[in-house]
């Protein structure tokens, strides 16, 4: 892994699924730090803040969003992300239990980067986390690294 700092951006609500995927990522090193965000509003805060005090906006090396979240739902979160100049280029993994085609042809229309359709399986969840983390953050070049 090289030197330097990975951050992900995890919108997730579900706190298994949250539990397995910091576990996966913790056993293989794959990223500094993982930001966790509890719904669409929580993300498109952090992403986009409007509070004042706060000097930054996160910019994560990878998003992992769910599509199936409260206040704001995750289509719209991605809309936003791939809709700003500052956003565009962040890398968005659509991570979801959702077997809706309208949902998969929607993201990709907006612009998301992958659709994976989480696994029910313990075993092949984790997998599927851990070859999404090497693919995305080792081996994919990027223009905002």
């Amino acid at each position: 892994m090289n030197k330097r700092e990975v951050l992900i951006l995890l919108v997730e609500d579900n706190p298994d699924d949250v539990e397995l995927t910091l576990k996966a990522f913790e056993k293989h090193k794959l990223a500094n730090e993982i930001i966790i965000a509890r719904d669409g509003e929580e993300a498109l805060d952090l992403l986009f803040p409007e509070d004042e005090s706060i000097s930054e906006p996160c910019t994560p090396d990878l998003v992992l969003l769910d599509l199936k979240l409260p206040k704001v739902d995750g289509l719209e979160v991605l809309r936003r992300i791939k809709s700003d100049n500052y956003t565009k280029l962040i890398p968005v993994v659509v991570l979801t239990s959702s077997k809706e085609e309208r949902d998969l042809t929607e993201s990709y229309l907006l612009g998301v980067n992958s659709y994976i359709r989480k696994p029910v399986d313990f075993e092949k969840f984790t997998e599927a986390i851990i070859q999404l983390g090497l693919y995305w953050l080792l081996l994919n070049e990027s223009p905002i690294r």
